[in-house]
């Protein structure tokens, strides 16, 4: 069993501030995520200006089987949609499996999803939530994505406790996908409590906060 040692040490901070899992968006599945990504957070935050200049995919039940590489069928004119407006290093991978060099321990995975999918997966050290300053970095070393602040990046992902929480920990917008390629009955239970408990915090009155604006 492969521990996810960053998730374990965070649940403390989610037990102190439970709006850390929150997304600022939602959508059903993959297939119905707004492009350009702007428009997912503009239309409930008035004058508001949101800027997505990059955007980090999760992999396993967000766009992809778990254990499979390839795009799902399903989503893969809504993916090439996203390449389209995402470009080069502004569209990223990651992912608690590939990449991961705790798990992906030779990048072999890594590897095969780049070539499946056409996207860069990063390689980093830290599992999410807690991989932030990784991703960050690489958008520095990359200044033709015109990232300056985590605020220009879109999480994507399937998780609360790992995508969404990352999203909220780094400065960045999160979106949640949250029916995934996985059907309810076969998610995992940790999954599955998760839908529920999304609904659970918001109807007490819990909200991600918006990350500090880049233009202020």
């Amino acid at each position: 069993m492969n521990l996810n040692l960053s998730a374990s040490l965070n649940i403390f901070k989610l037990i102190a501030r439970p709006s850390l899992c929150l997304p600022h968006a939602t959508v059903a599945t993959f297939d119905d995520l707004p492009i350009p990504l702007d428009k997912a957070f503009t239309s409930s935050r008035g004058d508001r200006k949101v800027d997505i200049k990059a955007v980090v995919l999760d992999k396993d039940d967000c766009f992809a089987w778990p254990e499979k590489n390839d795009v799902y069928e399903d989503y893969k004119q809504r993916f090439a949609a996203l390449r389209a407006a995402y470009p080069g290093k502004r569209l990223l991978i990651v992912s608690n499996t590939a990449g991961a060099t705790s798990y992906d321990t030779n990048g072999k995975l890594a590897a095969e999803v780049e070539k499946a999918t056409g996207v860069t997966v990063l390689p980093h050290r830290v599992k999410k939530p807690g991989c932030g300053q990784e991703i960050m970095s690489y958008f520095r070393e990359h200044p033709e994505t015109g990232v300056t602040s985590p605020a220009h990046v879109a999480i994507v992902g399937d998780r609360l406790a790992t995508d969404m929480m990352l999203a909220n920990m780094m400065g960045s917008w999160g979106v949640w996908v949250k029916d995934g390629v996985v059907p309810l009955q076969q998610k995992s239970i940790f999954s599955r409590v998760e839908r529920k408990l999304a609904p659970f915090l918001i109807s007490r009155g819990y909200a991600a906060s918006d990350p500090a604006s880049p233009f202020e």
